[in-house]
């Protein structure tokens, strides 16, 4: 299975993620907001794509250059299990060598397998 990871194309790309999203269900269904398609476009967005279909992506943003930011990872249910939330964190933290990477989650556990340390927790404000 060969795995494509590349910058986001608003233009090309926006079909496929929109399908990853819906197929998440109700958690997901606040990405359906067309407001979400500018933020993927003023963030740092890589997709992942086998042939022709986009099957993941991740959604960064850069924190001023001080820090970089994980805030969305999400490969569809039928490839998981394929290393595509793997190759998409390899693709940003080679594309900002030297940077500090972190990520907000809720699935701790999987950034545990990948060997990442857990730093501390956040905290919603509302």
């Amino acid at each position: 299975m060969n795995i494509e990871i590349r910058k986001y194309d608003p233009l090309k790309d926006n079909n496929g993620l929109l399908e990853i999203i819906k197929s998440e269900g109700e958690e997901w269904k606040d990405y359906l907001n067309p407001k979400y398609r500018k933020v993927l476009e003023g963030s740092i967005t890589y997709v992942a794509q086998i042939e022709e279909q986009i099957c993941g992506y991740s959604r960064s943003i850069n924190d001023s250059g001080l820090y970089i930011w994980i805030i969305d990872l999400l490969a569809h249910k039928k490839y998981r299990g394929h290393t595509i939330g793997k190759k998409l964190l390899e693709c940003l933290i080679a594309a900002f060598p030297g940077q500090d990477v972190f990520v907000m989650s809720d699935v701790d556990e999987y950034y545990k397998k990948l060997g990442y340390k857990n730093e501390g927790t956040i905290f919603k404000v509302e």
